[in-house]
């Protein structure tokens, strides 16, 4: 469902030339499947899924997203994605039900079939209690809910989390989990971006390590840590990151795992 092949993003430096936030990043997510990039701030998370979600181009590699190649075909895959991240704004005059139904209409859904469409979305998220109230008077938890239904309104067969649960509490950050986990079983490919590692721990049925750019590590948790030799993902993830940075300095490429 997602195909990623030698992504690279280059950005213009003054002192260097360019950077690299992305280095020839390759990757596959299944259908069904949660995959987690779990890394540090800075590690170029958020660029690979601002080009996954077209709002980057890449400098150099490929993307296919639900089947279309996110250069040559954006607006196919705009409307085949839904994206959320821990910063996804919302309108504070409209209630919860006009907002949604709003980004319904964004994504060319009309009458009974949009209005179908919604109360199912609000009845699997617990919505219909505070479905007339405006956002602006909503707690955090309410307002997480409705960024999670205007992201899954259409229905789509791939869906972006770019740290959704940045700043939550650890009550709502817990729902929108349980969301997230329920939107795997009902088939979607789903990519999360995090830098929390129990979040990893209890979501993702595979995951890419990646820091400064590059990926160093992908396959199921227990994949990785048997290769590594090591017990835990939080010991293997401090010894890949330690690894890669001691080769940056010593000017040779990390190696990884694959």
């Amino acid at each position: 469902m997602i195909e990623v092949r030698k992504l690279t993003k280059r950005f213009p430096d003054l002192q260097l030339g360019s950077v690299a936030a992305l280095d020839t990043v390759s990757f596959d997510v299944r259908p069904g499947e949660i995959y987690g990039l779990l890394g540090p701030n800075g590690a170029g998370k958020t660029t690979c899924l601002r080009i996954l979600s077209t709002v980057l181009r890449p400098t150099s590699g490929r993307a296919i997203v639900a089947g279309y190649d996110v250069e040559s075909h954006p607006a196919q895959v705009r409307s085949r994605i839904g994206f959320m991240s821990n910063n996804t704004g919302i309108y504070d005059r409209m209630s919860a039900w006009e907002m949604v139904e709003y980004f319904g209409r964004l994504y060319e859904l009309e009458g009974d079939e949009l209005h179908a469409r919604m109360n199912t979305v609000f009845t699997t998220l617990q919505m219909h209690d505070f479905k007339d109230v405006l956002c602006s008077r909503m707690s955090t938890g309410m307002k997480q809910k409705v960024s999670i239904a205007r992201t899954i309104i259409h229905d789509p067969p791939v869906l972006i989390f770019d740290e959704p649960t940045s700043g939550l509490d650890v009550l709502v950050a817990r729902n929108v989990l349980q969301a997230i986990s329920a939107l795997r079983d009902a088939g979607k490919s789903i990519i999360y971006s995090t830098h929390i590692m129990t979040e990893v721990e209890k979501l993702c049925d595979r995951v890419a390590i990646i820091h400064k750019g590059d990926i160093l590590a992908t396959g199921t948790q227990a994949e990785l840590c048997d290769a590594a030799g090591q017990s835990t993902m939080e010991d293997l993830f401090f010894a890949l990151i330690d690894q890669h940075d001691e080769q940056l300095t010593a000017g040779s490429p990390a190696e990884g795992l694959s």
